[in-house]
């Protein structure tokens, strides 16, 4: 089941950010920064005063993945969207798109994920996602942004 975490209460930022550091571990070894990532410092602070919107997917207790929107005029912004190692290969992440196309209609979508994290990549093009951008971080981390653009 998927439904809107509410990020302000601590115990749930506490659950979410669980999730995200747990996926993004796994996603700084693909990128081979492991010393250097910058989704794994973002403090508790940073979900709860985010002014963004997440969406989890529940399996029994656990919180198995997190989407994260930022819905603007012409489109939305994937933020994040990560799922937890011990629910990996399950199709949440899927789920999770398919949430959003179904509740959030926009002309446009737009995600970014590391360069070298080739299953995001694959996910991404799986639903039509076009890449874009491909840019150098200050960090040393190689970025690629895409694009999904709805046609009437």
């Amino acid at each position: 089941m998927i439904a809107k975490l509410d990020h302000k209460d601590e115990q749930v930022a506490l659950r979410i950010r669980k999730v995200f550091q747990a996926s993004y571990a796994v996603e700084a070894k693909l990128l081979g920064a492991e010393n250097n990532f910058p989704p794994l410092k973002r403090p508790l602070s940073g979900f709860l005063n985010a002014e963004t919107e997440f969406y989890g997917y529940q399996k029994g207790e656990h919180i198995a993945g997190v989407i994260e929107i930022k819905a603007e005029a012409e489109k939305i912004h994937i933020q994040s969207l990560v799922v937890s190692p011990d629910f990996f290969r399950q199709g949440i992440a899927s789920e999770l798109l398919i949430f959003l196309f179904h509740n959030f209609q926009s002309e446009e979508y737009t995600v970014e994920t590391g360069a070298a994290n080739g299953p995001a990549i694959a996910l991404y093009e799986r639903f039509g996602f076009k890449q874009v951008k491909q840019w150098m971080t200050e960090v040393g981390i190689e970025k690629v942004a895409f694009v999904k653009v709805f046609e009437p």
